[in-house]
């Protein structure tokens, strides 16, 4: 029993290692020329379709207010969060993003505490929401000043932080009333509708000689199937096995997973300042979750 338990242990410390190099595999593809809505489009476009593959074949959900939820969901879960993110990242540092992507549960936790009133406002919470917000200060206003890196990519990442806690509130309506892999469709579906405005109307460009090359198309696959379809399945295997606080708690390692492969892949640096920075932001949240 605890060899199998030591098995789901491994398999979130994988799935977490392939979370932090998404952010790498998404640089690159701004690199090559692709935009953030190009890839939003092609990549949830392959995950969509291959969700079905092991999604039941319902459509709709029971009634409209729900299926404007799972709407609502789509668009900050969705185009909203991963546009924000990928421009971000196509402007500041993959390691900033990765690290101040930790402030969702704190932005999580203050939203339930405004609209459901469920969450109580702890010492703990003050001192690590003040701590983390220290430590954000210091990564975004390091890379404006030691990298000559606008902090619009690191405010843009807060932005994206602030649209993936409205849709996890989202969510949370939602769990218990269908299965999480009809939600999860239903979000990839109108994350692609509500990002398709974004797509038509972007400036002319034209990405089929970009997608022949197995840089891009191999990056775009690794993020589709590897890291949307695949690690979605067995992270909700990790997530019954070991229960939602245990595994949760490994998602913490994905900075410094982000960290390490930008340094060595693409030659990222960061200085004394923001690694600080990012020790404030991660310890300041575990302060404001520990319950």
């Amino acid at each position: 029993m605890e060899l199998k338990k030591g098995y789901y242990h491994i398999l979130a410390i994988l799935i977490v290692t392939v979370w932090g190099t998404t952010y790498i595999a998404t640089k690159e593809l701004i690199r090559h020329g692709l935009t953030p809505q190009d890839i939003f489009l092609y990549r949830f476009t392959i995950a969509y379709l291959g969700i079905w593959l092991i999604s039941s074949r319902r459509f709709f959900a029971a009634n409209l207010k729900d299926e404007l939820w799972l709407a609502a969901g789509g668009l900050f879960g969705g185009s909203l969060y991963f546009y924000t993110e990928n421009t971000a990242l196509g402007i500041t540092q993959a390691s900033n993003v990765a690290f101040l992507l930790c402030t969702v549960p704190l932005f999580t936790t203050f939203l339930s505490i405004i609209f459901y009133r469920v969450e109580k406002v702890t010492k703990g919470l003050i001192v690590g929401s003040i701590l983390a917000l220290f430590g954000v200060a210091m990564v975004v206003f390091d890379g404006s000043t030691s990298l000559k890196i606008s902090p619009v990519g690191d405010l843009l990442t807060l932005a994206a932080s602030l649209s993936w806690a409205v849709y996890s509130l989202i969510i949370r309506r939602m769990t218990g009333r269908y299965s999480t892999v009809f939600i999860t469709r239903k979000v990839f579906f109108y994350g692609l509708l509500t990002i398709l405005p974004l797509y038509l109307f972007q400036e002319p460009h034209n990405t089929n000689d970009l997608l022949t090359m197995p840089a891009v198309w191999g990056s775009l696959l690794f993020l589709a199937v590897v890291a949307s379809l695949g690690c979605f399945v067995l992270w909700n295997v990790v997530l019954k096995k070991l229960g939602t606080v245990r595994a949760s708690n490994y998602i913490y390692l994905s900075p410094l997973v982000t960290l390490v492969a930008s340094a060595i892949l693409i030659h990222e640096r960061m200085t004394l300042v923001a690694l600080t920075g990012a020790a404030c932001i991660m310890i300041g949240v575990y302060l404001a979750e520990k319950k």
